[in-house]
């Protein structure tokens, strides 16, 4: 894994970049608990790291209020300083996620780094293989939550073939995507 400030940054500038996959809100604006559960994973693997730069996407509003907006807000609470946040408050769905989280962190200058994302169990391959797809050399946070925040089978397994399905519909997104840029 590549060390030290990206080139064209610098000293004392964050290093890494985690990313943080939104989720839908509750009707009245409040964060769903896998929301929080991608925040506070996200909190958690960031306190271990040197100078992480949080960027939270998701753009669905929700009485008034996006995902990114949410997270920001329980970035704050969890005493992450705001010079170390960025928000990506557009973006509908995950392909959108991928593609305006690259464009973001190419202009913040990460260019050739290794980024850091933050979703639940569930979701995780399909975000992985999307910023893979867009260039990207990337991990995943640890995420010690349940996987689908349910014991319920017949909603894993609409999840399941939700993901299932996206997966490959976004990746054909990423790839036309990387060759019309």
């Amino acid at each position: 894994m590549r060390r030290g400030a990206p080139s064209g940054r610098r000293e004392g500038q964050p290093t890494l970049p985690i990313i943080i996959f939104g989720a839908a809100l509750r009707a009245d604006g409040a964060p769903s608990p896998a929301l929080q559960h991608r925040v506070q994973a996200a909190v958690q693997f960031g306190a271990r790291q040197n100078r992480p730069l949080y960027l939270v996407t998701g753009g669905v509003p929700r009485n008034g209020v996006t995902e990114a907006a949410v997270m920001r807000d329980l970035l704050l609470a969890a005493g992450v300083s705001s010079k170390n946040i960025l928000e990506d408050p557009a973006a509908t769905d995950t392909f959108d996620s991928a593609v305006n989280c690259t464009k973001i962190l190419e202009k913040q200058g990460f260019s050739g780094s290794v980024i850091t994302l933050s979703t639940s169990t569930y979701h995780r391959p399909r975000c992985l293989l999307l910023m893979r797809l867009a260039g990207w050399t990337v991990q995943a946070v640890p995420f010690p939550f349940p996987v689908t925040g349910r014991n319920k089978k017949l909603r894993t397994l609409l999840r399941i073939g939700h993901e299932l399905i996206a997966t490959v519909w976004d990746a054909f997104l990423v790839i036309c995507w990387r060759i019309v840029r």
